[in-house]
């Protein structure tokens, strides 16, 4: 009876994380270049001295969706989507670099280049700073040239380059603040094969209605289990009224 219980209630208490992990997804539906994280339930055996027909319930995350999101026009010069394969290179709050898909850039009062979550764009010499100017253009390889206060249209200067890379997905892993690093903690060089388009913004690559199917058959598997652990503490009343008869 007790494998029984120790089985469903592992069960009903993963399908809560598994709820949790839908409901991430479905929260960043709308969050410029999300990856939407996968779960996988297994079994696994308790270990230990007694144990060995014991089992029970796991969820992890298995790995992340590294599909690209759908691309959307917004004629905004700052605005970049990675084309195929490629990550943009950032600063994390605790100043090491990772990677993001996030090309929603900005500029600070202070003339720094930050991405919509605030994490500093890197260049080729670290943070990219710029200065004021008339007009700002990215190019296809990253470059970002400027128009200067007072020159002619025609007038552009190349300021700096950012950094873009192209590790393997399988070598990345994704961080709770959502940006990508290197499993090893090294640092991707720059690739000039990765090039980005200027002016669009690539969304996240949640499919609302599959996260919404997942939750509604997590919700109902918490039910089961639920049900199971009831099931076990009736028979195991009906036992006991049983052992007393005889």
């Amino acid at each position: 009876m007790d494998r029984m219980i120790y089985l469903a209630m592992s069960a009903a208490k993963q399908m809560l994380t598994a709820q949790a992990v839908s409901a991430h997804n479905l929260a960043n539906a709308s969050t410029v270049g999300f990856k939407a994280d996968y779960d996988t339930f297994r079994a696994m055996p308790v270990f230990g001295p007694g144990h060995p027909t014991r089992a029970f319930a796991m969820v992890e995350r298995s790995g992340i969706n590294g599909q690209p999101g759908s691309f959307e026009t917004t004629a905004n010069n700052l605005d970049i989507a990675v084309n195929g394969d490629g990550f943009i290179a950032v600063q994390s709050p605790d100043g090491s670099e990772a990677y993001t898909r996030a090309g929603d850039l900005k500029i600070t009062v202070s003339g720094q280049l930050k991405t919509g979550a605030g994490h500093a764009v890197l260049g080729n010499g670290g943070p990219i700073a710029l200065p004021q100017s008339e007009s700002i253009l990215i190019g296809t390889d990253g470059t970002i040239s400027i128009r200067p206060i007072g020159q002619e249209s025609t007038t552009l200067a190349d300021v700096d380059r950012i950094k873009l890379v192209a590790p393997d997905f399988a070598d990345l892993v994704k961080g709770e603040d959502g940006l990508f690093r290197l499993r090893d903690g090294s640092q991707a060089p720059s690739d000039s094969s990765v090039t980005v388009t200027s002016g669009v913004l690539e969304r996240s690559n949640v499919n609302v209605v599959s996260e919404m199917i997942a939750m509604i058959e997590h919700a109902r598997q918490y039910e089961m289990a639920i049900k199971a652990m009831r099931s076990a503490q009736e028979n195991d009343a009906a036992g006991a009224r049983i052992l007393r008869i005889a």
